[in-house]
């Protein structure tokens, strides 16, 4: 994916028993450049995506600083009974009810 805007990268997930994210491992934009890794829960990941903030699924590429090799947009979807699940743009939104990060690597 070339070019595109996003506001962070996620690198790595945790998932609880029940499939919800517990951790992503992530990077942010500030500014031109990214941060170091930082840890976002699930609630802080949801916050940040419910307030339009853009994320998507990739790796820093060694030696690139600010370069990242990103492969699927992060979304939310609700629920029939208003819950909100993370999935990634290639997952199927008919997935079971959990969190699905496609190519998100866990940790």
């Amino acid at each position: 994916m070339a070019n595109s805007k996003y506001d962070g990268v996620i690198e790595a997930v945790r998932y609880t028993p029940d499939g919800k994210v517990s951790l992503a491992r992530a990077y942010e934009r500030r500014g031109p450049a990214f941060s170091d890794r930082i840890l976002l829960n699930r609630s802080e990941l949801i916050q940040r995506l419910n307030s339009g903030e853009k994320f998507m699924i990739g790796k820093r590429l060694p030696r690139l600083g600010g370069m990242f090799e990103v492969s699927s947009k992060v979304k939310l979807v609700k629920s029939k009974d208003n819950i909100e699940w993370i999935h990634t743009s290639l997952s199927d939104n008919n997935a079971p009810e959990r969190d699905v990060l496609e190519g998100a690597p866990l940790f």
